[in-house]
Parts: structure tokens; C-alpha cells; sequence
């Protein structure tokens, strides 16, 4: 049984996790498009209201899924 692109996601959110935790902050996965590679995730805690949540949205979750999952081609928050 193969492992979907899903939950390659979500073990890749597990590990950064933490670091968003201690700052109060966390990651939910929305959904994942699969003809357009974009991911969907809601920023929770203190990363809704953060003024660099964007930086770490695009600069440390989005460079981590690509660089994990080739068919990631985008990480948007909602």
C-alpha cells in the first residue's frame, strides 16, 4: 500500500510542528490539489495574527513540502 500525497504532507507538518508550537502558533492541512500541486493550509494560534507568518509559510513549510514532495508546486494559506 502506498502512502498518499496527504499524509507525506501531514508527517512533513508533524516535524514543524514544534518549532510552531513554541511559539503558540500551529498548522492545519485543508486540502491538497492534485491537478494544480497548490496545498491549502490554515495558520492557527499565534501564526493567524503574525506579521512574518507569511515568510514562514512561504520560506520554511512551502520549501519543505517541495523539497519532500514533487508534486507540491504551492503552499497557500486560507
Amino acid at each position: 500500500m502506498s502512502i498518499t500525497i496527504e499524509a507525506r504532507i501531514e508527517e512533513i507538518l508533524e516535524s514543524i510542528r514544534p518549532a510552531l508550537r513554541a511559539d503558540g502558533g500551529d498548522v492545519e492541512l485543508l486540502r491538497f490539489d492534485r491537478n494544480g500541486g497548490v496545498v491549502d493550509l490554515h495558520l492557527l494560534g499565534a501564526c493567524e495574527e503574525c506579521p512574518i507568518s507569511m515568510m514562514t509559510l512561504k520560506e520554511g513549510i512551502e520549501r519543505r513540502l517541495k523539497d519532500g514532495i514533487s508534486e507540491v508546486t504551492e503552499v497557500r494559506a486560507v
